[in-house]
């Protein structure tokens, strides 16, 4: 822990011995945890208001309202709104001229005699950054990890402390708020793997830049957001559902990108388990491929994010390394099939020994830990750059003895080679397209889909920039 991190007391008693805000707390499912703290450094009466635990199901419908899930973002919601409104109604006449409102609100699942499993839950807090502004508000997914129902317990009374605390002082630096949602933890005991923030207070952040801010902090393996931008929780949009991931670094999005992932979905919605069901595709980058050197360029992220918004894509942040990694982590959300496409270039990598030395069991344990979950591997031809000769999973030079391991996988149907490709796609590399985009050799623009062409001009995207004497292009913020 640096030197400099405030302890759980430390910003607990801040808050309480600052005038200005006062609030109340509503926790369902792991005690009154975070509450207990600002009782327990004392001042709590400058602080708070109410405290309240409605654990009986009943008795949370007639307060919020009815959730078909009791853990989850809606119930969160209607805590925070609930709350927050009752504070100012009851509180603005006498108050609202030197105080600055907000609800904190969690619901959890912790362990119990009934279950074992890892806790999870929602924490927000709306709030009022000054005396009669309007509320903004944060809102966090979390996995405690804890193995004892009083530690998890302890973690979540912490974190709802450190995000209390973030949200009133330092939503002027949403950076900052997001490192320190783990002061005095650590990524053993908690995983944060969704935050939004909204309102005033934040105006001009984009979550999506936030949600990478927790893959890059380590605070969770990977974060979510929809093809519209939302930022989520993946289980919100992968329970239990078929899911068909591509990884690449879409610099840009070429047409063989896509054809990857439409004959890939092609033959995925042939597979038993997925007929009649509407999968989830997936585009997924990791921190490897969007970083540059020892830094990631935020614009340029934000780019490669807009071109899968614009083909209508949901999008997973990632820092999985090995294939393995990122089939294990979505089947924490389902238990349907999983697809991964990808091309034969990658797939000859997957095959190959090297990648997995810091496995005690090397290929052989990679390889079980990646097709124990339902997967299949679905691969797209390419052309050998010195031969011509088309590479695929039958050709592709695999060293013994993983060759024999891969050539039962192939035989099984657990890797199955793309049919009904374009061979003219082939020839497309991202690396040769980009060089033509900011070069202003303007075939690029037939190695990469329309819709990518205009946005790629419209934002001016990748160094593009229109010819000189062109004014018709126009140009937005990405």
């Amino acid at each position: 822990m640096d030197d400099s991190t405030l302890s759980p007391q430390s910003k607990a008693l801040r808050i309480n011995l600052d005038s200005t805000f006062y609030g109340t707390f509503a926790e369902i499912g792991a005690g009154q945890e975070v509450a207990r703290w600002f009782f327990h450094v004392g001042g709590a009466a400058g602080t708070v208001a109410k405290t309240i635990s409605a654990y009986d199901m009943s008795i949370s419908d007639a307060i919020y309202g009815k959730s078909d899930r009791y853990v989850s973002r809606q119930r969160l919601e209607a805590m925070l709104a609930y709350e927050f409104d009752l504070m100012v109604e009851r509180l603005a006449s006498a108050r609202a001229e030197s105080t600055a409102f907000f609800a904190f609100a969690n619901t959890v699942a912790t362990r119990s005699y009934k279950r074992r499993d890892d806790g999870q839950g929602w924490l927000g807090v709306r709030f009022q950054s000054h005396p009669k502004s309007p509320a903004s508000e944060v809102i966090v997914h979390v996995y405690t990890l804890d193995k004892e129902r009083a530690r998890e317990q302890e973690a979540l009374g912490i974190l709802g402390v450190n995000l209390l605390f973030g949200a009133l002082y330092l939503a002027q630096q949403p950076d900052a708020l997001i490192a320190s949602l783990l002061d005095t933890l650590t990524r053993d005991r908690v995983e944060i793997d969704m935050i939004k923030l909204s309102g005033p207070a934040f105006g001009g952040v984009d979550n999506r830049l936030m949600s990478l801010q927790l893959v890059q902090h380590g605070f969770t393996d990977a974060a979510m957001f929809t093809a519209s931008g939302e930022v989520v929780q993946p289980s919100e949009v992968l329970y239990k559902k078929p899911i068909l991931v591509e990884r690449g670094r879409f610099r840009p999005v070429t047409r063989t990108t896509l054809e990857v992932l439409d004959r890939a979905t092609v033959q995925f919605l042939e597979h038993p388990d997925v007929q009649g069901e509407e999968p989830v595709i997936l585009m997924e980058m990791t921190l490897q491929d969007l970083a540059s050197g020892d830094r990631i360029d935020h614009r340029d992220y934000l780019a490669r994010v807009d071109l899968l918004h614009a083909l209508g894509k949901a999008v997973l942040i990632s820092n999985h390394g090995p294939y393995h990694e990122l089939a294990e982590s979505l089947t924490r959300h389902t238990q349907k099939p999983i697809g991964i496409a990808l091309g034969a270039t990658n797939f000859a990598e997957l095959a190959r020994e090297r990648q997995f030395q810091d496995l005690p069991g090397g290929l052989l344990e990679a390889t079980g830990r990646l097709f124990k979950h339902n997967v299949r591997v679905y691969v797209y031809p390419a052309l050998d750059r010195t031969t011509h000769q088309l590479i695929d999973p039958h050709t592709v030079e695999i060293p013994l003895p993983g060759k024999h391991l891969w050539t039962y996988l192939r035989e099984s149907d657990f890797v199955e080679p793309i049919r009904n490709y374009t061979a003219e796609y082939l020839a497309i590399d991202p690396d040769d397209v980009l060089a033509r985009i900011q070069s202003g050799d303007t075939t690029w623009e037939q190695m990469v889909p329309p819709a990518i062409v205009d946005t790629i001009k419209q934002d001016q995207l990748f160094g593009w920039h229109p010819p000189t004497g062109d004014r018709t292009s126009g140009s937005r913020s990405s």
